[in-house]
This record gives C-alpha cells, structure tokens and sequence, in this order.
C-alpha cells in the first residue's frame, strides 16, 4: 500500500500522462512514426505498447491498470483515451474501453450516469 504522499505523487504522475494521451490529435491516418512513438512512450508508463494492448484481453487490462494504481477516474479516461484511439486505422479498442467501463461502473460503489451514458454509447458502435 502507497502511503499518501506517494499515492498523492503516482495520482499526479498517472494524470499527466493520461492528459497527454487526450490530448492527443487522432486526424491522421495512419499515425505517422512519430505519433506511433509518442504513444509507445506514454504507454510505457502504464507497462503497455500499442501491441500489448491488442494482446491483452480485457481483464487482464483492467488488472494491469488496476496493479498500475490507476483509479476509477483514471481508468474512465484511459477507457476515453481508447474510444478517440479506435478511430485510427487498424486500431479496435473499443471492446476494452466498454470492459473498463463496465468494470467502473460494477465496482464502483457510486453509481455514475455519466460512466452509464459512455457505455451505452460504447454498445452502439
């Protein structure tokens, strides 16, 4: 268990990298090496590469996330984070992105219209 300084320095850690990922610009298809390896360095901060994460299955995702110390927060923007990357060519995260949602939403003790409103939409892609 992280005492709480650390735990307050790895939530800060994790958000910086999740709000890179966001920001990220998914226009350009295919991703330029460049984009290939920006996102290849940010998802080492979560022990991932574009190629783990099409090998993962979803729990196994999840856990690793999970293990990561990412929280239900972090883990709805690193499922946003695989919605607006499924729109690249060759890329399908959309399964995963549900999965976590689901997974937020079961785990959660805080009911959330929101996390219930991105599932729905998830479904229906």
């Amino acid at each position: 268990m992280l005492n709480k300084g650390l735990r307050d320095n790895e939530s800060i850690r994790i958000d910086n990298v999740l709000k890179t990922l966001r920001a990220l610009d998914f226009v350009t298809q295919p991703l330029t090496d460049g984009e290939k390896f920006e996102i290849e360095n940010l998802l080492k901060e979560f022990a991932l590469n574009i190629e783990s994460l099409v090998d993962y299955n979803n729990e196994e995702l999840i856990n690793l996330l999970v293990r990561c110390h990412l929280d239900f927060n972090h883990l709805e923007q690193f499922a946003d984070f695989l919605m607006a990357f499924s729109k690249v060519e060759n890329y399908d995260f959309e399964d995963n992105a549900l999965a976590i949602y689901q997974y937020i939403q079961k785990e959660n003790v805080i009911f959330s219209f929101g996390i219930n409103t991105k599932i729905a939409s998830a479904k229906n892609k």
